[in-house]
């Protein structure tokens, strides 16, 4: 009977007061969609947090690729940004060495610089992207799955 009381005085009020849904909410906990394999060699899913946003200028994608997967070379009109927010990744822009990138490390890739970036071989990796959508990705060349395989080795090489 107490907890029928408390339940009435208390908790009640909360669904009479609850938020309104005049709000465009979206959860960056939605795995998104599984994305086609077009410019990827895997499994990846991506969540549009924001995107064609004219007033605010950039776009927000969750994107999280599976073990041993990862996308082809390409560029961007715009400056991208990317925050690894779970995993580990491979990220490598043209003419130089692939590094790792782990949970909590950021890196900005200047517009037009052609890059890739994925998964490694053993981890999954959810990151954000940050970039502009003012022009569509530029895709430059396809990543085989024999050069990704070399990966590991050339991180080891100094």
């Amino acid at each position: 009977m107490r907890n029928l009381i408390f339940t009435l005085i208390f908790l009640a009020p909360l669904f009479l007061f609850a938020q309104s849904s005049d709000y465009n909410i979206s959860s960056y906990h939605t795995e998104g969609t599984k994305a086609p394999n077009t410019h990827y060699i895997g499994e990846a899913w991506l969540n549009p947090i924001i995107h064609d946003d004219a007033e605010l200028g950039y776009n927000i994608t969750k994107a999280t690729f599976k073990a041993n997967s990862t996308l082809d070379w390409h560029k961007h009109s715009s400056v991208q940004v990317l925050v690894i927010v779970d995993g580990e990744a491979y990220y490598q822009e043209r003419g130089k060495k692939p590094i790792i990138l782990k949970e909590g490390d950021v890196i900005r890739c200047e517009k037009n610089t052609e890059h890739w970036h994925s998964s490694t071989k053993d981890s999954d990796v959810t990151y954000l992207a940050f970039y502009s959508g003012e022009e569509p990705t530029v895709w430059t060349e396809v990543l085989s799955q024999e050069y990704y395989d070399k990966v590991p080795e050339m991180l080891k090489k100094d």
